[in-house]
């Protein structure tokens, strides 16, 4: 099949874009508001950018509040940084309860019955559960062109400062043992994947 994006002819049931790039990491940020608040919220628009300096990126879409920004981001252009928190299979559930739309005010890290650890480079907590958190460093947001306001995202950058990891993940040849991790990532429509030792395989790159 053919379709063209913009013409929305794809005569499918469901968009089939989000199960086209596939599997896609998932960020589940949490940031602060200028009141103290926490907010936690997981982002499958999300990824690794570039290595030095170390940089994610996520994009949040259109939020409920006045302003039409997500919570997330909001906080994050305020107070200028936010720590992204690794989802795995064992925090799929506390995961899937902070995509929740919530009035600001909410905690959601409180509702999902996580624990906060307190960060070493910014005010953002960490969430104890994950296994892995890096503390980022806000730089720019870049609005990305739209069909229609309801449809806007922005990206949002982040320099990594600071990288958390559970001891237990690094081998004794000082390695991450992604298959013990479990990281979980983002098909389409309602579906996820898992990351383990039964999907992992190796390819060494040609001379």
């Amino acid at each position: 099949m053919f379709y063209e994006p913009h013409k929305k002819n794809h005569g499918l049931a469901k968009n089939p874009f989000n199960s086209l790039i596939i599997p896609r990491p998932i960020g589940w940020i949490s940031s602060i508001d200028t009141t103290g608040v926490f907010n936690l919220a997981p982002y499958s628009f999300f990824n690794a950018v570039c290595y030095q300096p170390p940089t994610v990126m996520f994009s949040a879409g259109v939020g409920a509040g006045s302003d039409g920004m997500k919570d997330s981001q909001r906080n994050i252009e305020t107070s200028g940084e936010f720590v992204c928190n690794l989802a795995t299979w064992e925090t799929r559930d506390q995961m899937n309860q902070t995509s929740a739309s919530l009035p600001p005010e909410y905690d959601e890290i409180e509702l999902a019955g996580l624990t906060t650890l307190p960060s070493l480079l910014v005010k953002t907590p960490r969430i104890a559960e994950a296994p892995v958190h890096l503390e980022c460093r806000y730089l720019k947001s870049i609005d990305i062109p739209c069909w229609e306001e309801a449809g806007k995202y922005v990206m949002i950058l982040g320099e990594v400062i600071g990288v958390h990891i559970r001891d237990d993940l690094i081998t004794v040849d000082g390695l991450i043992d992604v298959a013990k991790m479990r990281p979980i990532g983002r098909l389409g429509y309602s579906d996820y994947t898992r990351v383990d030792g039964e999907t992992i395989f190796a390819l060494k790159r040609p001379e």
